[in-house]
C-alpha cells in the first residue's frame, strides 16, 4: 500500500463528564515533524500521543489538534486561604487602632484582597480522560490513515501510467537510434574525408570514434527502461518507498538529460524533451509519498 504524506483525520468522544475532539492533517516533509496543540490539563498525556501516532507515521508535517470540554456540572472550586484572610483582618484592625479610627472589616472587603479566594480546577480522572483522547485520537487516526492512502493510491496509478509514456518515448528512441547513426556516420565521413584529402588515415576509424561517443545513447536508454521497471515495481510493492522513488527519479532525469545533450535529430529531441517533463511530473508527486 502506498501512503501520500498528506491527509486529514477527525475524531470524537463524549462521555458523561467530558468531551475530546481530535483533529490531524498533515503535508509533505523530509522527516517526521510532529506538533501538537492540547489544553494545559492534557500535557501530561503528549508523550502518549505521540507514541501511538509514530506507530503508522514515518514522514510528514503532523499538525494534531485536540480539544477538551468539561461537562461536569462542577467544573472549578472556590479555595479560601482562612489564615491569610485573619492576616489581613488582624493588619487591618491593627491599622485602625494606630490611626484611631473605625476598623469596621467585612469578610466581603477582606475576600477581595488577592490570594484569599480563588479558584482551582476539581481534581480530574486522569485515566477516565486518557480513555477518551484515546478513543477520540484512534477514531481521528484511522481516517487519517485512510485518507493518506487513497491519495497514494491516486498517485501510484498516476506515476505507473506516467512510466508507460515513458516507456513508449524510450521505444520511439530506439528505433530511431540506427537511423541517426547511419546518418550521422554518413556525415563524419564526409567531413573527415574532405579535410583529410589523399592522406593515408583511416578516415572511417576517426568517424566512428568521434560519432559513437557523440550520439551513442544505447547506454543511457538501456539504464533509463532500468529506472522505470524499477520504479515501477517500488510502486507495486508498496510501503514507505518515498525516498527510494525520489532517488530513482533523480538517476531518471540524469540518463534523460544525456540523450537530450547527444540528440542530433528533432524527434529524438521531442521525446527527449516529454521525457524530461513527465520525470519531472514524477518528481514532484514522489515528493508526497510517504
Amino acid at each position: 500500500m502506498i501512503k501520500s504524506m498528506t491527509g486529514f483525520g477527525r475524531g470524537e468522544s463524549v462521555s458523561e463528564d467530558c468531551k475530546v475532539t481530535v483533529e490531524i492533517k498533515a503535508v509533505n516533509h523530509r522527516y517526521c515533524d510532529l506538533n501538537m496543540k492540547l489544553p494545559r490539563k492534557l500535557n501530561y498525556l503528549e508523550a502518549d500521543i505521540r507514541s501511538f501516532l509514530k506507530q503508522s507515521i514515518q514522514r510528514g508535517k503532523v499538525d494534531v489538534f485536540i480539544n477538551y470540554e468539561d461537562l461536569s456540572a462542577k467544573d472549578v472550586n472556590v479555595r479560601l486561604n482562612e489564615e491569610l484572610g485573619k492576616e489581613y483582618y488582624a493588619a487591618l484592625t491593627k491599622l485602625g487602632e494606630t490611626l484611631g479610627i473605625s476598623s469596621d472589616v467585612t469578610a466581603l472587603q477582606i475576600g477581595r484582597f488577592p490570594d484569599v479566594l480563588s479558584l482551582e480546577d476539581v481534581a480530574v480522572n486522569q485515566e477516565s480522560i486518557k480513555e477518551q483522547l484515546m478513543k477520540a485520537l484512534s477514531e481521528a487516526a484511522g481516517h487519517f490513515s485512510d485518507s493518506r492512502e487513497k491519495e497514494g493510491e491516486n498517485l501510484k496509478t498516476d506515476i505507473l501510467a506516467k512510466l508507460e509514456g515513458m516507456k513508449k518515448n524510450v521505444a520511439f528512441i530506439e528505433e530511431r537510434y540506427p537511423s541517426i547513426v547511419s546518418e550521422y556516420r554518413k556525415k563524419l565521413e564526409d567531413k573527415v574525408a574532405e579535410l583529410l584529402g589523399d592522406t593515408n588515415v583511416d578516415e572511417n576509424r576517426i568517424a566512428a570514434a568521434i560519432f559513437a561517443d557523440k550520439v551513442a545513447v544505447d547506454e543511457e536508454t538501456v539504464r533509463l527502461k532500468s529506472h522505470i521497471d524499477g520504479m515501477r515495481d517500488e510502486l507495486l510493492k508498496g510501503g514507505n518507498v518515498g525516498r527510494k522513488l525520489d532517488f530513482i527519479a533523480q538517476e531518471m532525469n540524469r540518463e534523460a538529460n544525456t540523450i537530450l545533450s547527444k540528440a542530433n535529430d528533432i524527434e529524438v529531441s521531442d521525446h527527449a524533451i516529454d521525457l524530461k517533463t513527465e520525470i519531472e511530473k514524477i518528481r514532484e508527486q514522489v515528493q508526497n509519498i510517504e
